[in-house]
């Protein structure tokens, strides 16, 4: 599978949100006006990951994330956490551990602290970042960073595009973002794609299909190449990310779930 495949993991089992290519198209209402209806404590997803290099799919590694309720020095968060590992019959070649965290205001459902805690292949860093939204500031590093309102990071954002309500969208409409991450402003947005029926590695499922632009020059070809299916229902839950990337392609399937907080409308069938 070699680096391409590994480094990919923990990126488009989140979606892909990091890789947009900068662009405003519309007022930014569901990131700063919405509140949390899609999730709850105890929420657990987990993901296996797929990558292919020629016409056999090949089972490349997991991502995990989970939601907890805290009390953050008197404030009420979510804590959430997303952690991606390499198979083991490839640890031998490139082994990656990636943790991500994220504590989000119950409330504002904007993120209060970040971290990014990153180990592959033997390259290994980490990002802690704090916000202050009322002062549209970030810290990171010691350092700091002016931010536009509503700002989220890497995982939050992929949170709070699940309480998107995207009956108010047509195919081809953007709906846009802006995101801090490796102390820079990214304004992103999301493409809504409409809704279709899918069938994944899991079962079969009635999904609303959306993509973000690429920026060529990463892993990922530039263009609206990737492709991501949420759960047609309150819950949103990502039921498959799939990309081409520089040398071959990866698949991210949602293969267990816990917790739920809506009942799972968008499921027709499971796999035995």
């Amino acid at each position: 599978m070699g680096k391409i495949g590994t480094r990919a993991l923990m990126t488009l089992a989140m979606a892909a949100m990091l890789y947009a290519i900068p662009h405003r198209a519309a007022a930014q209402y569901d990131f700063c006006n919405s509140r949390n209806t899609s999730y709850k404590h105890g929420e657990r997803l987990k993901f296996k990951v797929y990558y292919n290099m020629g016409f056999i799919w090949i089972y490349a590694g997991d991502a995990t994330f989970t939601t907890t309720s805290k009390d953050l020095g008197g404030q009420k968060v979510f804590y959430i956490a997303g952690y991606g590992k390499t198979a083991s019959s490839y640890e031998w070649f490139y082994k990656v551990r990636d943790m991500y965290e994220t504590y989000v205001d119950q409330e504002t459902m904007l993120p209060v602290r970040f971290i990014r805690d990153v180990n592959e292949g033997g390259l290994k860093f980490k990002h802690d970042v704090t916000f202050d939204h009322s002062k549209r500031n970030a810290v990171s590093a010691g350092k700091d960073y002016q931010i536009p309102a509503c700002t989220q990071d890497v995982l939050s954002a992929i949170y709070f595009a699940r309480n998107i309500d995207y009956s108010r969208y047509h195919p081809g409409d953007r709906i846009p973002f802006d995101m801090f991450l490796d102390d820079k402003v990214y304004s992103l947005y999301i493409k809504y794609l409409g809704k279709e029926r899918i069938e994944t590695k899991r079962g079969t499922f009635n999904a609303i299909k959306i993509a973000p632009l690429l920026i060529d020059g990463t892993i990922f070809s530039g263009g609206e190449k990737m492709t991501v299916w949420v759960s047609d229902d309150k819950n949103h839950i990502p039921l498959r990310v799939n990309s081409p990337i520089t040398v071959g392609s990866i698949k991210v399937d949602l293969m267990e779930y816990d917790n739920l907080r809506n009942p799972f409308d968008a499921l027709v069938s499971l796999n035995n």
